[in-house]
Parts: C-alpha cells; structure tokens; sequence
C-alpha cells in the first residue's frame, strides 16, 4: 500500500508538471508586428503538454480606431504602448503575440494546438474596407470603416439598427515559424505554417494542427476576430481583441506538409494558394491524403467520399493566397 500511494504521488506530480498554465499578455516585448521568422527570439518557452493563456489585439492603430468613433478612453494602453513603441514591423500589419518555443519540437513534427477557451477582451469590433483592396477592387475605390458594438452577454455584434450578427470568436492568425532559409514572411498570407489562415470553425473546442518548420516551433497567436463570413470579402472580418486559452502538445507520430483541423464534429483538410482554383485541388488531395492513411479508404473511395459527404468551403479570397478547405464529418463513419 505504501509503494502504491508513492507510485500515485509521483504521477500526480508528473501530471501537474505536464499540465502548467503560462500566462502571456501583449507588450512592446512581447509581440512580433506583422512577421513570422524562424530568427525570431522567443518571448516564451513551454513543455510539451502545457497551457498557454495568451491575450491578443486588435489589428488596428490608435489612431485609426479613434477616427472612426471610439474613445481615447476605450482603447487598450496596451496597443497604444506598441504603436509608440515597437519600430521593428512587417512586411504585415497583424500583432502577434509570441513567438512560443515549445520545448521538443523541431522540424518534420507536428504542433497540435488545443484551442480550449477565446473571450472578447474589448467591447468592440471594426469592420472595413481600403480602396482597392477585398475581394471587389475594381468596385471600391475609397476606404471605409464602421464600429460595431459587441453584446457579450447574448453574444451579438449590433451591426446596424436591426440587423445583430451572432458571434463565433476565433484567432484569425496561428501559426509557427517557416523553415530558416525563407526568413521573415509577412503575417498576411496563410501558408504551410498555417498563420493567416482566416478560418472560421476554428472556434473554442477545435484543435489546430501545424507542421513544425523550427526547432521550437515558435507559435504566435493573433488576429482576433468575433465573427467572420467564409470568405472574408472585404479584406477584414469583425476585428477585436482576444483572450484564449491553449494546450500545445509536439506530435512526433504526425507528419504533415499542410495545416489541418478538427472540430468536434468534422476533421478539417486545408488547401492554400494564390489561385483559387489550385487551392481547392490542394484541399481536395488534402482530404483524400486523410481518409487513405487514417481512415484506410482507397483512393478511390477517398475521392468519391469526399464528393459525396464532404463540403469544399472556400476560407478567404483576400490574403493574397486564397484559402479552401474541406469539411469531412465524423458523423459519417461507424
């Protein structure tokens, strides 16, 4: 009975150690604006295992968030600090909190990224447009923006008199560094390192998983939205500021090229490129590279599966690579 109770309390500290809770907030020391970069020096480091409470902002100035209506007064210190601040930008304009070293994890693995709880941190969401940008160019050639208020106790955006938008708050931009020798990317388009991916399923109670190009990975989390369109048309969804709560496990049994999904619900395959056409035939083989080597289908069931059960969903048109993605549900399967 003794070595009983001994073996249980060593797994219970061994539990504990697995499962430690960081808590990382954005500061002028804390956040990458607007690149993901392998050189980049971690703000973080974390085990296998952990938990990660990371608050984000919104993709905004100052400035800009005060000439359309909101109050001095309502705008985070925090994002006034960085705007005054933080000299090192781009090429992209997001404001990333990280990067994460995740202890272990290297090239050729796997990041899994549990996605267990996202709160509105402010009030207020921005919708807008700049000329020549979104999905209609040729139609916009002025820029325009509009504050939306958001009601967090029924969980609306209050877009006009009348029309109230529910709200399904996910992380627009996850992702972890590229490999080395590309070096410093913009955070605006999506790519294998996941990053801008714009998708809107990947709410609480999703799991992301990103194939590692660095050692550490190097996660960096931003982007916030409260709700979003596939498609994302105009260039930006409902901006705002986040707060989620993740678990990060290196998967040294997965190895992945492209970013994949799961909800509880379905399994997500991903297709990105700046053809709209080749993205969704990379979704598509995505899809049908899952059902073969997890589910054991041929070929050729994968493919007329995927025609007859899956939905091909285009993720957003405007990031300058174009993001598809297939829905595959687990409903379907015995």
């Amino acid at each position: 009975m003794p070595r009983l109770t001994i073996t249980l309390s060593l797994f219970a500290l061994a539990t504990a150690h697995a499962q430690r809770v960081h808590t990382l907030m954005p500061s002028p020391s804390t956040v990458a604006f607007g690149y993901y970069d392998a050189a980049a020096v971690p703000v973080l480091r974390v085990q296998s295992g952990d938990e990660v409470i990371v608050g984000t902002l919104i993709t905004s100035s100052p400035t800009r968030l005060e000439q359309v209506g909101v109050k001095p007064a309502d705008v985070q210190a925090s994002l006034r600090a960085i705007y005054d601040s933080v000299k090192v930008r781009g090429p992209g304009g997001h404001i990333l909190t990280g990067p994460i070293y995740v202890e272990g994890a290297d090239s050729g693995d796997v990041l899994e990224v549990r996605i267990e709880s996202i709160d509105l941190a402010i009030p207020y969401a921005y919708n807008g447009f700049g000329p020549r940008r979104g999905f209609l160019p040729e139609d916009y050639d002025y820029a325009k923006t509009k504050i939306i208020p958001l009601d967090k106790e029924k969980m609306v955006g209050r877009f006009a008199p009348g029309i109230e938008v529910p709200l399904h708050p996910f992380f627009g931009s996850m992702g972890v560094a590229p490999p080395a020798a590309t070096g410093r990317i913009s955070s605006a388009p999506p790519g294998r390192h996941a990053g801008n991916l714009d998708n809107k399923e990947l709410v609480a109670g999703t799991t992301l998983y990103i194939p590692v190009w660095a050692k550490g990975a190097l996660l960096e989390i931003g982007d916030g939205h409260a709700g979003q369109g596939n498609g994302e048309v105009d260039i930006t969804a409902m901006e705002t500021s986040l707060t989620g709560r993740f678990k990060l496990i290196v998967r040294k049994d997965l190895h992945l090229t492209m970013p994949r999904a799961e909800t509880p619900t379905h399994w997500i395959a991903m297709g990105i490129d700046s053809n709209l056409v080749a993205a969704t035939k990379q979704a598509v083989r995505e899809a049908i590279t899952f059902l073969v080597t997890t589910k054991g289908l041929s070929r050729d069931d994968a493919y007329m599966l995927t025609s007859v059960a899956c939905d091909v969903d285009i993720t957003e048109l405007v990031d300058g690579t174009l993001g598809v993605h297939v829905m595959i549900p687990k409903s379907i399967f015995r």
